[in-house]
């Protein structure tokens, strides 16, 4: 066991230098000009203060309008951001007293998912949570988020620890998506992930899960079963990633744009088709702009659902689980159009209907008599 390193966020001067995605450029040029104009005011002895406050009124109008009329694909995009806060940088800003616990009890460690108590807004939980890495080292060390067998079977062994002395489990969901590699088919990853959608659900204390990053396919779902699930503001849920499922659909990812659309993926969507509980609110311009804030909403959110879980009799909040997880999703068909009116029967068939309709003696429905054989005469007598 052993506490969780620090990670330091990257600072704002070399985020403005390459931490901007293609529909922010706007936002990067006029950042630039009130970074001008606050060195030029520090450097002259000209009042730019005026200036600078149009600029910034002017920024938080234009990142505003941005934000609030995103498409699915550039939700996919802030949601991948190079600068969005991970798990460790949570694990440093809302959780007390981490100790992280290591391996499967079979095959080994995965760095890909982090298992852990510690204390979320003066509550004891388990976290678990997939780490994707910030470096080029960290991100190899930890296959870019994507977890083996091993990292699911980890998982399940703390919960089941955790549910055993009743402390509630945190899940938080960063991943692209389960490893592909042989070596995870050649262990079972597949298996790995049914076994814990199998088993989680049994688990006898409150589970909590929150999307903050990337939920994609059964890598996510492989620790995703819970009693609430939530999901940053700009974090994305889907069965597959929009590339994947473009190339399958179009045999080409360049049409993941299409796909994103299609897949209806972004939180919104996901609240109204009921699949999630709640959406938490992100700061202004995306959670990698204020972290700190981020993680602030994030504890109250969990500290919250954890203390209405506790105080659900446990049968009650097994049975709760189990509604939830039978009426989960919700989809919109459009009513069938009414029959055409039926014709009229002619009325030698409607006088057979009616004869074989009536009752006989006993209260029975009476066949209608058989028609006489065409073309066959009776038997002739033998002659002795």
């Amino acid at each position: 066991m052993s506490a969780s390193p620090s990670v330091p966020l990257a600072s704002a001067a070399s985020a403005a230098a390459n931490g901007y995605l293609d529909f922010e450029k706007p936002l990067a040029r006029i950042e630039r000009e009130v970074v001008e104009l606050e060195a030029a005011h520090l450097e002259t002895d000209r009042d730019l203060s005026e200036q600078i406050k149009q600029m910034r009124t002017q920024l938080a109008s234009m990142t505003k309008r941005v934000y609030s009329h995103l498409t699915p694909w550039e939700t996919v995009l802030v949601a991948r951001h190079p600068r969005r806060p991970l798990l460790p940088h949570y694990l440093n800003m809302m959780v007390k007293d981490f100790c992280e616990l290591h391996g499967d009890r079979t095959f080994g460690e995965d760095r890909a998912i982090i298992c852990g108590f510690g204390r979320i807004s003066g509550e004891k939980v388990l976290l678990v949570g997939h780490n994707k890495g910030r470096d080029t080292k960290e991100k190899i060390s930890c296959n870019f988020g994507c977890a083996h067998p091993e990292g699911y079977r980890k998982a399940l062994e703390k919960m089941r620890l955790a549910a055993k002395y009743r402390v509630p489990i945190v899940c938080l969901i960063d991943t692209p998506g389960a490893y592909p590699g042989i070596g995870a088919e050649e262990r079972g990853i597949a298996q790995a992930i049914a076994y814990n959608l199998k088993e989680i659900p049994k688990l006898h204390t409150p589970i909590v899960c929150v999307v903050i990053g990337e939920g994609g396919s059964g890598g996510a779902l492989g620790i995703g079963v819970g009693d609430r699930v939530a999901m940053l503001e700009h974090s994305y849920y889907s069965v597959i990633s929009p590339e994947g499922c473009a190339a399958i659909l179009w045999r080409s990812g360049e049409q993941a744009k299409l796909a994103a659309e299609a897949l209806r993926l972004t939180a919104k969507e996901l609240k109204k088709l009921n699949v999630i509980d709640e959406v938490l609110p992100e700061p202004l311009g995306g959670a990698h702009r204020d972290p700190a804030r981020t993680a602030t909403t994030l504890e109250r959110y969990l500290g919250k659902a954890i203390r209405e879980l506790k105080s659900i009799r446990l049968p009650t909040l097994l049975k709760q689980r189990y509604e939830r997880l039978r009426n989960l999703g919700g989809f919109f068909t459009s009513s069938p159009k009414p029959p055409a009116d039926k014709p009229k029967l002619s009325t030698e068939k409607k006088d057979k209907k009616t004869a074989a309709s009536t009752p006989g003696p006993a209260g029975r429905i009476t066949p209608p008599a058989r028609p006489a054989s065409r073309g066959k005469t009776a038997p002739r007598a033998k002659v002795p």
